[in-house]
């Protein structure tokens, strides 16, 4: 058996290739490859598959929490809480803003912002809460709106990695004022290149973006605010609307591989396995343990399968933020997931045996 890849992206399109060549001919002929019916007909078929009433293509995931602030008017001299434990994406959104970004440590059972250490950070300047759901799992929506409806703020889903997970019924992109979502080719829907979107209820919110996203533009050549290029291309959107029927589908075959490490690694002490909390759908998009000595279980398993960190260096504690002046402790929950942390392969093509394979060179090594 070959190496195991960590994603095989060739795989997963190509099983797609007479779908996904047809959406590139009939975009080719189309002749109009920005802002035409390609993205009008995905935005609709996500925004059902949300359940929420708007949703606006953008040109990627940061962009998408970008523009959502932007619309929100946040900016400098405000304050917006983000998770200490993310994708630096979440932070670099903030920033962009000129807002203060204030980081709230996580609930270590789902590796999700901890709903109990937010009334803590919380001031008159405190604008909006960043919610991410990390690796595939909602964060507990319930009490995180309950504290922004006392506090009157906003609370915006990074979904980049939750394509599909649900709380209490509800599908990501619904559970907010906003959600921002990433259709890298990596995601569980992924795109041929970037791309992402937008969900709202807030008819008023999602207008202002159609404005922002386009030169802060509806009618060519009249502009209304001072705007931004993130837009989603027609080719994009066509792909991704073929793409989103098999979403679902998808996402049961990576909880098929994330079944077989469970029940593999369940009597093994020295790893902490993924929870799936209470009142949750989790779409794994990443199946990540926790172990002391990472390092040495990485070289040891290399041989069979290709392994990686999400994420070696918490935000806080990159070189980007050093103005900022957190020093090694000053999130230390944070700072031990991602000393401990290792992402197993996981995807919609891969195969039972793998993952067998998997498990036993881990209980091997860890016995």
């Amino acid at each position: 058996m070959k190496k195991i890849k960590f994603l095989d992206l060739k795989k997963i399109n190509i099983r797609k290739q007479k779908e996904l060549t047809s959406d590139f001919k009939r975009f080719l002929n189309s002749g109009w490859y920005i802002g035409s019916t390609e993205v009008k007909q995905f935005e609709n078929k996500f925004s059902k598959y949300c359940k929420t009433k708007f949703c606006v293509g953008v040109a990627n995931g940061l962009d998408a929490i970008f523009l959502i602030l932007k619309a929100y008017n946040i900016g400098k001299g405000d304050e917006v809480i983000v998770p200490s434990n993310t994708y630096i994406a979440s932070w670099l959104a903030v920033t962009r803003t000129g807002a203060k970004i204030i980081p709230v440590e996580p609930d270590i059972s789902s590796y999700n912002i901890d709903h109990r250490k937010i009334l803590e950070k919380i001031t008159s300047k405190t604008k909006a809460i960043i919610v991410v759901h990390l690796y595939g799992q909602t964060a507990d929506m319930d009490p995180i709106m309950k504290i922004s409806k006392k506090y009157n703020l906003k609370v915006i889903e990074d979904a980049a990695q939750a394509h599909g997970a649900t709380y209490r019924g509800k599908k990501t992109g619904s559970l907010g004022h906003a959600a921002a979502f990433s259709f890298y080719p990596g995601k569980n829907l992924g795109s041929l290149g970037d791309a992402g979107a937008i969900t709202t209820n807030n008819k008023m919110l999602a207008d202002k973006i159609l404005y922002l996203r386009n030169y802060g533009s509806k009618k060519k050549y009249f502009n209304k605010y001072l705007g931004y290029n993130s837009r989603l291309d027609e080719l994009q959107a066509a792909f991704l609307k073929t793409k989103l029927k098999f979403l679902d589908r998808d996402n049961k075959k990576r909880a098929i591989i994330a079944n077989i490490y469970e029940k593999g690694f369940s009597s093994i002490s020295k790893i902490s396995l993924p929870k799936v909390l209470e009142k949750r759908k989790h779409v794994w998009h990443l199946y990540v343990i926790r172990v002391k000595d990472r390092i040495n279980l990485q070289k040891k398993i290399k041989r069979i399968a290709q392994t990686l960190i999400h994420y070696p260096l918490p935000p806080h504690l990159q070189e980007c933020y050093a103005s900022l002046n957190f020093k090694k402790g000053s999130f230390p929950i944070s700072e031990n997931i991602h000393k401990t942390i290792i992402s197993l392969p996981i995807s919609p093509v891969m195969e039972k045996k793998e993952a067998i394979k998997i498990v036993n060179k881990i209980r091997s090594i860890l016995k």
